[in-house]
């Protein structure tokens, strides 16, 4: 027995293990000491990292059918063609089947970035174009005002995505700008640009309409999908590197001057966010019965009181905890709902009182809550609703009185009618002699 234990308990540290593996192409390996505070922010978080080169032959996502790892960080903008099993239509899959991906371009994208970019929603400018802003830009910019200082109040108001907005200072910001596809309801713009800025070649005359411009300009973007797999995707690989993490911010024609930028901070909110540290619920029990019972029957009738409840929990650093919300909707659903309401926190459960409806059938217990930055939570619970029995129908309805009033007057009156008939004697008339 003890070694059994023993067995389980590394099998779950193993288990543990893979869901931290993550695979880190890039373009060449430098990049690790570059970018070395954002790595080992997340080795220090228990991430186990492999760093491979973009165009490595012997890359693969996959082994013996199954995925080798669940995260995915691409810091190689300027790739062409992976290497090995990896193109993009096996990162698509690798996305399909729940896994996360971290990706950051640059001015110099190559077509194998930008043709990822189009799976997920979002359109890179082309190659050699960078997000100019000629009215906020840092003091240190080398003249063609690329170096752009974007605010935290162009942050998507979601702070399970991008954390507390009010504590990130200015953002350093040095790449190419993108656009979203607006008729994709899952892409997420996490960070735009001011109204000033907009995406083009600094090298070249304006001879045409920018890619983007103003506000539609996307620096950072996000995609979860339908399976809460999810994607952030950036346009500057200079956003998460040493430099950017630990410069200070002056924008041009202001004296303020701040220490140290946000980009550190922004940086660690996405990335827990995207490999699923943040943002992340489950069901737990799920009970319903009638009220006054504590067991669920094996089938309700119409208008009975009916107690449905449910417990949602959310991860957090490493522990599943009672999730505290108060917009999560309960529907009794027979093709369309019947019943929708608002679930109420009572304990560490979201509970509703009901009356079924009067029409019996085949229902479900539905709850769906889909919230920006949380996965999305489906729960579906199947009972049959029946008829009331014969022995179950009112004897006396009120509506039905001037009914049973005339039953009864019509029996009495015959039964008046029956008396005088058997009993009622005329008089003979005597005739004459």
């Amino acid at each position: 027995m003890y070694c059994l234990g023993v067995l389980s308990l590394l099998s779950l540290v193993a288990i543990g293990w893979a869901q931290m593996e993550t695979l880190v192409l890039l373009d060449n390996l430098s990049i690790r000491e570059t970018h070395s505070l954002f790595f080992r922010s997340l080795q220090q978080r228990g991430f186990q990292l492999t760093y491979r080169s973009a165009d490595d032959p012997t890359l693969s996502l996959v082994k013996y059918g199954s995925h080798v790892y669940q995260n995915l960080i691409i810091f190689s903008p300027s790739v062409e063609e992976f290497g090995g099993n990896v193109n993009v239509e096996a990162i698509t899959e690798f996305i399909d089947n729940g896994g996360n991906v971290l990706v950051a371009a640059n001015s110099n994208v190559g077509d194998a970035i930008r043709e990822l970019a189009t799976e997920v929603g979002v359109e890179i400018d082309e190659e050699g174009a960078h997000v100019i802003d000629h009215m906020n830009y840092d003091v240190s910019d080398a003249g063609q005002h690329t170096l752009i200082v974007a605010e935290s109040d162009s942050l998507l108001p979601a702070p399970t995505i991008v954390g507390d907005r009010a504590k990130i200072g200015p953002i350093l910001y040095r790449g190419i700008g993108m656009v979203s596809d607006q008729n994709n309801p899952l892409v997420l713009d996490i960070l735009l640009s001011a109204s000033t800025a907009y995406s083009y070649n600094p090298n070249k005359k304006i001879t045409e309409y920018p890619h983007a411009v103003g506000k539609n300009t996307l620096l950072v973007s996000a995609l979860q999908a339908r399976n809460n797999a999810r994607v952030v995707f950036t346009g500057s690989l200079d956003f998460f590197s040493d430099a950017f993490f630990t410069s200070g911010v002056q924008k041009r024609g202001t004296d303020k001057k701040v220490e140290k930028s946000g980009n550190e901070a922004l940086a660690i909110a996405l990335s827990k966010w995207v490999f699923k540290e943040e943002g992340v619920l489950r069901v737990g029990r799920i009970r319903h019965h009638k009220l006054g019972e504590k067991t669920p029957p094996e089938a309700y009738t119409v208008l009975e009181d009916v107690v449905f409840s449910i417990e949602i929990e959310r991860y957090v650093s490493g522990k599943w905890i009672p999730f505290d919300a108060n917009d999560v909707q309960l529907e009794f659903v027979r093709i369309d709902p019947f019943v929708r309401t608002v679930l109420k926190k009572v304990g560490n459960s979201y509970v509703s009182n009901f009356k079924i409806p009067d029409v019996y059938g085949v229902y479900q217990f539905k709850v769906e809550y889909k919230r920006i930055g949380f996965t999305y939570v489906y729960s579906s619970t199947q009972v049959s609703v029946r008829p009331l029995q014969h022995t179950q129908y009112e004897r006396f309805i009120l509506s039905a009185y001037p009914y049973y009033i005339s039953s009864f007057s019509m029996m009495f009156g015959v039964f008046v009618f029956s008396f005088v008939f058997l009993y009622y004697k005329e008089t003979p008339k005597e005739k004459p002699e």
